[in-house]
């Protein structure tokens, strides 16, 4: 098998000026750090990596694997027409926080609710970049212009800080025929940081995920469960 070690320093050239007007609405700081834009790596991988790959799985580093990650790339094979991104559903009322402008506004928005039936947004910690369709995707391609991302972030009213994870989450409320949404148990979060910051109540709706655990994902440094 052959390892390709990728440079940081030359990533992240590439990306800033493909995501450099995204940093302000979805980074920590309130600047546009150069270091930051590798934080949204995922969103223009596509342009980024050779046109010969074509499907890249990028994974957080705080998972434990219950399953061999080969059968996570069947996952492409379900992809419906259109598609160009699999990932897994955020697990914690996150979203309901950060859209509660927009919900109050809007008050039969599924955008924020719990699943099944509602929008909670999307986990960047287990992504699957169908690379060729997103390179093809006319509709993608034009979500990363500086004015259609702009659109959005006041639509939605939307500040965010965590990178990708914000971007797909604020475009997938707009446009969730560009996901496949993977199981929950390919990314089961741990983190249950906002249970006891004012979600008690409907903590669970987002938090339970049914069947057997393919990935834990340790997030906001969470202890993993031992075998």
């Amino acid at each position: 098998s052959q390892v390709i070690v990728h440079d940081v320093n030359e990533l992240t050239e590439k990306l800033f000026p493909i995501v450099e007007a995204m940093q302000k609405h979805f980074s920590a700081g309130s600047g546009t750090y150069y270091s930051d834009s590798i934080f949204f790596l995922s969103v223009a991988m596509h342009r980024i990596m050779p046109k010969e790959i074509t499907q890249i799985i990028q994974v957080d580093l705080d998972l434990k694997y219950k399953t061999n990650i080969r059968d996570l790339f069947d996952e492409f094979d379900n992809f419906p027409e259109g598609a160009v991104i699999g990932i897994a559903r955020e697990m914690q009322p996150v979203y309901r926080h950060t859209f509660w402008q927009y919900r109050r506004e809007n008050p039969q928005t599924k955008v924020g609710d719990p699943p099944p039936d509602g929008l909670p947004g999307f986990n960047s910690g287990v992504l699957l970049l169908n690379l060729e369709a997103m390179r093809q995707s006319k509709l993608y391609n034009q979500l990363l212009e500086p004015a259609m991302v702009q659109k959005l972030t006041e639509k939605y009213h939307f500040k965010g800080h965590l990178g990708d994870q914000d971007f797909f989450t604020m475009v997938g409320m707009e446009h969730p025929e560009l996901f496949h949404v993977l199981d929950c148990t390919w990314n089961r979060q741990l983190c249950t940081w906002w249970r006891d910051h004012g979600y008690r109540d409907v903590f669970d709706q987002y938090f339970q995920c049914e069947g057997e655990v393919k990935i834990y994902h340790g997030n906001c440094n969470t202890p993993i469960p031992e075998d």
